[in-house]
């Protein structure tokens, strides 16, 4: 089996790809090794991704179409995980136009290559973001999303209609995962709990968003990698339920599903950063602050679609997440 996975260097590209290769799959990657956050992080995942014989790599960015093309052209994917994105809720307020160049515009030409190669299963990653202005609790996939409150969102949603709409045209087989606050070693630095815990090891202030009135239904990444292997060896079929006059968001007619992948047990902030003090053995100075531009005071996910699909939901408690993640922080900064 050879597959494509997309932002390969990237924080859940570098744990799929290790699993995928771990289990004998051929894994072709690219990324753009872009400076959104320190590029030396991408680098280390990508030198040991490199130890493995079955994986291979290009420097590649999304927008370059043609450059895209030419790897469909020389493989045969089995599948396609597409996880390469410009992340980060509040750096789409500072340039937004780098998500439309690459969630949309790069989207679209994976979308292309996959109906020009054929390919069986195109799985793609979606966002709790898009729930937006949402406030009833838990999130479900089977609930409309039409009220995004960050750019990042938008970008979002718009994937998923762009692959129904493939789906719909073209019979790609397409799935959309949407990540719940995804965490754990190897993490991006522009993350909370990266942050948290260089500051608080630094003495610095953590600046904390809403006084502290946030939660968070945090997923640890070997949960999400779990969930992506699944849902990659499904591939979704016409619901034949489905009916146009009580339209659900969450199936389709076409081969097209989208599942909510997080642990359905969100956490207060104040309570994450307590369980990381305990482990850091360390209290951390806080900047209380009001709630960001963009940002939703709570996710909660309903994951029993994605359960009764594959037979998993993620399970891993941030207590023992978060102590893995200092573990391996300690150990790559040497602190």
């Amino acid at each position: 089996m050879q597959v494509l996975v997309t932002g390969a260097a990237g924080f859940i590209g570098y744990h799929l790809a290790r699993r995928l290769l771990s289990e004998g799959v051929e894994v072709f990657g690219t990324d753009n090794l872009n400076a959104y956050y320190d590029p030396k992080l991408k680098s280390d995942r990508l030198n040991m991704l490199r130890e493995f014989p079955a994986f291979a790599f290009r420097k590649l960015d999304l927008t370059d179409r043609d450059g895209m093309t030419r790897v469909f052209d020389e493989h045969s994917f089995d599948a396609v995980i597409h996880l390469a994105a410009q992340a980060g809720v509040r750096y789409s307020l500072e340039n937004p136009h780098a998500y439309i160049d690459s969630n949309v515009a790069g989207f679209m030409n994976i979308l292309e290559d996959c109906r020009n190669h054929e390919v069986p299963h195109l799985v793609f990653a979606s966002s709790s973001s898009v729930y937006g202005a949402n406030t009833r609790m838990p999130f479900s996939v089977h609930h409309n999303v039409d009220h995004p409150v960050s750019l990042y969102a938008a970008t979002k949603k718009a994937n998923e209609l762009m692959a129904h709409t493939y789906a719909s045209l073209y019979g790609i087989p397409c799935t959309g995962l949407r990540f719940f606050t995804v965490y754990g070693p190897w993490g991006r630095p522009d993350m909370a709990l990266f942050t948290f815990t260089k500051a608080i090891l630094e003495g610095s202030t953590i600046d904390i968003y809403n006084h502290g009135n946030m939660q968070r239904d945090f997923t640890y990444i070997d949960d999400i990698v779990e969930g992506l292997v699944r849902v990659m060896r499904m591939i979704p079929k016409p619901d034949a339920n489905w009916n146009g006059e009580r339209p659900d968001p969450g199936t389709s007619f076409a081969p097209y599903r989208i599942y909510n992948i997080g642990g359905s047990q969100p956490v207060r902030l104040m309570d994450f950063i307590e369980v990381l003090e305990d482990t850091l053995g360390k209290k951390a100075q806080k900047n209380m602050l009001p709630l960001q531009k963009g940002d939703v005071v709570s996710t909660c996910a309903d994951a029993q679609d994605l359960e009764d699909a594959v037979g998993f939901r993620p399970c891993i408690p941030v207590t023992e997440g978060i102590r893995r993640f200092v573990e391996w922080y300690r150990s790559y900064y040497g602190v």
